[in-house]
């Protein structure tokens, strides 16, 4: 992920904490906008059985992810960074695995939701210790607050796979 500009800013964090944020949050930013589209695809493509359940449950869970973007890209900004927030940015900087292209029952879409979520829930936690590290505690808040709901979500998608 490349370093952007650094805007002005009265946040009395220290600028190489806000520096380091800003690129822990622009990581995050691509993880989670990807999880976002990944999510989407889940709620178009999704058939079988349970589709309009499923169906859903998905938009409602994409919809979840989406407020995260918002919150993560805003919070990046807020310390005088750049949102690298594109589609293509995204793409080109996420580390979730590639959504399945041929997945298409409801249970391949829960399984691929379910890799994705525990894949970004887990990266969050490691966000949350290292803007701790960083003396960021309003990140490492917001990160706390993303954890949290993907570890919701999380149980929602592996209680289909359960039982």
């Amino acid at each position: 992920m490349s370093r952007s500009k650094t805007f002005s800013t009265r946040n009395d964090l220290d600028p190489e904490v806000r520096e380091k944020s800003i690129t822990l949050l622009n990581q995050h930013l691509a993880d989670t906008f990807d999880l976002y589209s990944q999510t989407k695809q889940a709620h178009w493509n999704v058939k079988g059985l349970h589709f309009y359940q499923l169906h859903l449950l998905f938009d409602s869970l994409a919809e979840e992810v989406e407020g995260y973007v918002d919150l993560i890209a805003e919070r990046a900004t807020a310390l005088g960074g750049t949102a690298s927030g594109t589609v293509r940015m995204a793409a080109s900087n996420s580390r979730l695995s590639e959504y399945p292209a041929d997945a298409v029952s409801g249970a391949q879409h829960v399984e691929a939701l379910v890799t994705r979520f525990a894949q970004l829930a887990k990266s969050s936690r490691t966000a949350i210790d290292m803007a701790a590290m960083f003396g960021d505690a309003d990140t490492t808040d917001l990160f706390t607050e993303v954890s949290r709901g993907l570890d919701q979500n999380l149980w929602f998608l592996e209680a289909h796979l359960q039982g």
